[in-house]
């Protein structure tokens, strides 16, 4: 497949959720209290659909299984190992945290652990996100839950747009009212609730909270992630490491006039979080816009770029 491949997001109704998705995306939520667009998911709990080409209306999960190789290279991943959201937090996100491969795997019928990290797309001024938290040993740190010092125990960090946070697993962390961010993380749907702010649902119930599991992988004393972006400057974009890790790579690239790219990577995953243009590969040329979606795969060796964009690229 000499070509993008465009994908069909899945929208997940949240308590916290928001209209942010479709006020500045355009999509077709299912409320106006939308939370989450999956929008490069191969996982069982919403696949992301393929929009184009040969492999038209199957599952990104099915595509993996069936056409790895082809497509993807060498990757040998039984499942398709990201997955990007875009996350609209109307209101506060719950206080959580999430294990890794190897407590996931046994205790969560083999799924992956959680490691993600954040790009900030939008903030409210003087928005917020919890990051960590300020005890010492597990003994404190359960001391605290239990009696409810959440202002004492959780570790709050300003936030603008354009600011990249990495969140790896065992890290307790949450998304504050205002915020609209862009998410790469493994593919997992693992979450254990640590806080909900005592909110309760149209019934009067609390939502579960997990703190058995969560006291067993939140990480203590919390550790700071030092990073160091890299940009460089090329004829039509600049691009911005943010991170390299075990799990993922994350760049953002600003796109301005034209430009031709090799493929450094068996596959790309590639969300247009602004403006609009086009990405020619071969002599076929696909129009971009602001919400566009889609994975430049393993034969695809080059390609170009004309216009005016924003893209969060990411790659196992």
């Amino acid at each position: 497949m000499m070509e993008p491949i465009f994908l069909q997001p899945v929208f997940k109704e949240r308590i916290w959720g928001g209209t942010a998705l479709r006020d500045r995306f355009g999509y077709a939520i299912p409320s106006d209290h939308t939370g989450e667009c999956w929008a490069i998911s191969g996982h069982p709990h919403g696949q992301s659909t393929v929009l184009n080409g040969e492999y038209k209306g199957m599952g990104l999960g099915d595509l993996w299984k069936k056409h790895r190789k082809e497509l993807f290279g060498d990757d040998q991943n039984e499942v398709f190992p990201l997955l990007t959201k875009i996350l609209d937090a109307n209101s506060d996100l719950s206080v959580q945290v999430h294990p890794d491969d190897e407590y996931a795997g046994i205790h969560e019928n083999g799924e992956l652990g959680k490691t993600e990290c954040w790009y900030i797309i939008d903030c409210k001024p003087g928005a917020e996100l919890v990051y960590g938290h300020h005890a010492r040993t597990k003994a404190e740190l359960e001391h605290m839950i239990n009696n409810g010092e959440w202002d004492r125990l959780l570790r709050r960090v300003p936030i603008r747009p354009g600011d990249f946070l990495f969140v790896p697993s065992g890290t307790i962390h949450a998304l504050c009212e205002g915020t609209l961010v862009l998410e790469t993380q493994q593919s997992s749907d693992t979450t254990y609730r640590v806080y909900d702010y005592d909110r309760t649902d149209e019934k009067g119930n609390k939502r579960e909270l997990h703190l058995d599991k969560a006291l067993d992988v939140i990480t203590v004393p919390h550790r700071d992630q030092d990073l160091h972006f890299e940009k460089e400057a090329h004829e039509g974009a600049t691009i911005t490491c943010f991170i390299r890790s075990k799990y993922f790579s994350v760049y953002k690239w600003e796109i301005s006039g034209e430009g031709e790219f090799p493929k450094t990577a068996p596959y790309l995953l590639v969300s247009v979080i602004g403006g609009s243009g086009s990405v020619t590969v071969g002599d076929k040329s696909f129009p971009l816009k602001k919400g566009d979606h889609f994975i430049l795969p393993n034969p695809v060796q080059s390609f170009r770029t004309e216009g005016k964009m924003e893209w969060i690229v990411s790659h196992p």
